[in-house]
């Protein structure tokens, strides 16, 4: 018998899209929308997933290849590759790069700091691409 007044908890987007992409990094491969829905178990609708791996897919998280009618999804990066993409977005929407970078780095803990002096102290970290 199921309780009165009780609903499954919603997840937010951000939780959903975590869930979609951990889902993807276990996969051996490029993954549909139906294996990753399974993957999380099914209580999503396979439109919901579709929708979260699309917003994922614009903000340049994931990868997408026809593979027939549908698509097959695959990670853009790991976890560090996807948080540095995202800083590069933040840091992009500013007009006063100077400010933030100088912003960011004095909001650093002592070892942050140490680390990021290190990684800009080795041979070919002059930043150009």
């Amino acid at each position: 018998m199921a309780e009165h007044g009780r609903r499954p908890r919603r997840r937010g987007q951000g939780e959903l899209e975590a869930q979609v992409l951990s889902a993807l990094r276990e996969a051996d491969g490029p993954a549909t929308a139906g294996w990753v829905r399974e993957r999380l178990g099914g209580d999503l609708a396979h439109t919901t997933v579709v929708t979260i791996l699309t917003r994922l897919l614009d903000k340049g998280a994931v990868t997408r290849e026809r593979t027939g009618r549908s698509f097959a999804w695959t990670p853009a990066s790991d976890h560090a590759g996807l948080a540095a993409h995202k800083m590069h977005k933040v840091l992009d929407a500013e007009s006063d790069r100077r400010a933030v970078l100088a912003s960011f780095v004095t909001g650093l803990a002592p070892d942050d700091e140490r680390l990021l002096r290190e990684l800009l102290d080795r041979p070919g970290s002059e930043g150009e691409d």
